[in-house]
């Protein structure tokens, strides 16, 4: 079931993804939200830093480690538009972030649920809750549209 919350911070995400199409990446948002409030927000920077690692997800986990000053993320839940690949699922695992909210599936590199699910694998050190759909149709437009303009 979806929450009224999780669609405010969703949104959140969707913003930043708007972000990311500005500068040519493909877009996608992450915020990172510890006791009911942002402590971060990140957008695909790939295009921009011409870094393969500058996803939503790795550049809002950054932040809010550097503004929490620990790498920890105890507690914390990160809403992302699009379901996260295994560099940025290993990343939140590592994090220790303790729930996940996704908008749109990604069929092909998805990491936590598609292809594989790293956040819930038992054999690993930490396991989130994951919640699918929050805005996916949304999410799923954007990145939609954007391909369609480069095609």
């Amino acid at each position: 079931m979806v929450e009224v919350r999780d669609e405010y911070f969703m949104r959140q995400a969707l913003a930043a993804a708007t972000i990311a199409e500005s500068h040519d990446d493909v877009p996608v948002g992450c915020v990172v939200v510890l006791e009911g409030e942002v402590v971060a927000v990140g957008e695909n920077r790939r295009e921009l830093d011409r870094d393969p690692t500058a996803h939503a997800e790795l550049v809002a986990l950054r932040l809010a480690a550097q503004q929490r000053g620990r790498h920890r993320l105890d507690g914390a839940t990160v809403y992302v538009t699009l379901e996260p690949c295994v560099m940025c699922a290993g990343a939140l695992l590592n994090a220790r972030v303790a729930r996940v909210v996704i908008g749109a599936m990604d069929e092909k590199a998805g990491a936590v649920g598609s292809r594989y699910n790293v956040l819930q694998d038992p054999r690993l050190l930490h396991e989130a809750v994951i919640t699918y759909d929050v805005l996916a149709e949304e999410s799923a437009t954007l990145l939609k549209a954007f391909f369609a303009a480069r095609r």
